[in-house]
């Protein structure tokens, strides 16, 4: 079984060849640098660069797979959510190759790929807990199968992939914020500035970050004369310490949210043995290694996706398309992209929408 994956969601345009053998034959990924002047994501440029581009990066997979498009068995496209436009190009770029070839054609939530994407490296079964978290978004969820998820507990405000690029800003340190305050961070002192924990004492699964970032700005003001963000003159000694403590924080309130999780997991689903993060922000070696010390506290197996596979690409896709071919599960042509698509959209919620309870 050969999958082509397309993905165009947000600022990568991408594109992956993987096979049921867990093999990955090609992967292409063209990340825009447009953006960079802006400090995040500008849709309409995001879209037009992935027209400008598609057809070039799939065109560069084939070529080093070594194979022909007649060769692959589906095609599958991320079909939201994410933005529209560049969710739109990946999906009539997949229409048509799966139309001209006469091949089945997959339609995959963006989210469920980077779910999925940890069982292509690693022997993990179903079910198994992920935490998910990337710029967009932010949930725990029991991933029960393909297709099948509940959501335990989710952001209720910011995802942690946009604070953590928030603070970047703020800090006059570039985008994306992620790896930058990461390198920063490994510098600091976490321990120099108090910042909120907000939800931490909720007793349930949901998370929360806005707080958490508008501290992290009163703490900038305070190096300013006139308490504007702009004008504050700091050391990189300031920086490092600030992005130590706020990726503490995060690492805290991850934590502590999982356990809640866990506990749940270990009730609900005494088969499982996994916990999994993915996403962007999953690339974050402290937050790794925060998580992989909770799972060996309470017994479970940490796993998480190489590095190159936490961001967005086509191997994602194309894995998940795998998984869905495999299960017989495949999309009309007419399927419309989705600029929201909740993952465990057809799933009952874990007692009640407020999230699973401590």
């Amino acid at each position: 079984m050969l999958v082509l994956g397309i993905e165009s969601s947000c600022d990568e345009t991408a594109a992956a060849i993987v096979n049921s053998e867990k093999q990955i034959l090609a992967s292409s990924v063209l990340t825009q640098s447009e953006h960079k002047n802006f400090g995040g994501v500008v849709p309409e440029l995001a879209a037009r660069a992935h027209l400008e581009h598609i057809d070039e990066i799939i065109g560069e997979t084939f070529q080093t797979a070594r194979l022909k498009p007649t060769d692959i068995d589906a095609v599958a496209v991320a079909a939201g959510p994410g933005l529209i436009g560049g969710v739109t190009v990946g999906v009539m770029a997949a229409k048509a190759l799966a139309l001209a070839l006469d091949k089945p054609f997959i339609a995959l939530n963006h989210l469920e790929a980077h779910a999925l994407v940890a069982r292509l490296n690693s022997d993990i079964s179903y079910p198994y807990l992920l935490l998910l978290t990337s710029g967009g978004h932010c949930q725990i969820l029991v991933v029960e199968g393909v297709g099948k998820f509940k959501r335990l507990g989710t952001t209720i405000d910011d995802a942690a992939g946009e604070a953590f690029d928030k603070v970047a800003k703020m800090l006059g340190l570039g985008y994306p914020g992620g790896p930058i305050v990461e390198k920063m961070a490994a510098l600091g002192d976490k321990s120099r500035f108090v910042l909120p924990r907000p939800l931490y004492n909720s007793g349930d699964c949901n998370l929360s970050f806005s707080g958490l970032k508008t501290a992290v700005r009163k703490v900038i003001e305070a190096y300013s004369p006139d308490n504007i963000i702009e004008h504050a003159i700091m050391r990189k000694r300031d920086i490092a310490d600030i992005c130590a403590c706020f990726q503490n924080a995060v690492g805290d309130i991850f934590t502590h949210k999982l356990e809640l999780a866990i506990r749940y997991f270990k009730n609900n689903y005494p088969n499982g043995k996994h916990l999994v993060v993915a996403g962007g922000v999953a690339a974050n070696l402290y937050l790794r290694q925060c998580i992989d010390e909770l799972c060996y506290k309470t017994g479970l197996l940490f796993a998480a996706p190489p590095i190159n596979l936490c961001t967005d690409n086509g191997v994602m896709i194309a894995w998940a398309g795998v998984e869905h071919a495999l299960n017989n599960m495949y999309s009309d042509l007419d399927f419309k992209p989705r600029p929201r698509w909740p993952l465990d959209e057809n799933a009952p919620k874990a007692q009640g929408a407020g999230g699973v309870k401590a």
